[in-house]
């Protein structure tokens, strides 16, 4: 009798052996979770996403069709990445060079979305609950709780946690649709506790 695992596997994947993932989590169809890669509790990975070996997914997350998350890009908990988008792990890469030794983390801090076919460059920290255009290539760190978008990606504006664009009125704002306050210092958005 097969062991019962405590994460859903469609039959066209691959987990390999020293993988972690954990309870509630599913995986779709053509994915492949390479060994040594962690993913947290009730994520999901859609259709033909890669792990790779040295990637971190927190708890929560939701890996859309056609993601790879490379080695050395960690994902804290419920962050969304849209269909398409693109990690880096390397700056100069080329076919004839080996340059294993210098993958760039990138981190994805809490709650943040990426919108699909956007690409993001290793090295770079994505902000909590910041929102990443779809198509944006982001080249430089997004603040907490800042929208981005365009090639270069550019602060266009502030989300809620929620995932609505906020109204920030000199250095003050709340959500028109959850009622969550912010405000704003030293240029940056925070939450009011």
């Amino acid at each position: 009798m097969a062991e019962q695992k405590p994460y859903f596997v469609h039959e066209s994947s691959y987990v390999d052996e020293g993988a972690v993932v954990g309870e509630g989590t599913r995986i779709w169809h053509f994915c492949h979770v390479l060994s040594g890669a962690r993913i947290g509790r009730n994520c999901s990975l859609g259709q033909n996403v890669n792990i790779g070996g040295k990637a971190v997914l927190g708890d929560g997350c939701k890996i859309q069709n056609n993601v790879s998350i490379y080695d050395r890009v960690i994902l804290e908990d419920h962050v969304f990445c849209g269909p398409s988008c693109v990690f880096t792990n390397v700056l100069n890469p080329r076919a004839h060079v080996s340059r294993k030794d210098q993958y760039r983390q990138t981190l994805v801090r809490r709650g943040a979305t990426i919108g699909a076919n956007a690409t993001i460059l290793c090295g770079t920290t994505i902000g909590q609950y910041a929102f990443v255009g779809a198509g944006a290539v982001v080249t430089k760190d997004v603040p907490d709780f800042a929208l981005v978008y365009g090639n270069p990606a550019r602060e266009n504006g502030w989300m809620c946690r929620c995932g609505v664009k906020l109204k920030v009125t000199g250095n003050a704002g709340a959500c028109e649709e959850c009622s969550t306050r912010y405000k704003m210092a030293g240029g940056a958005l925070q939450l009011v506790e």
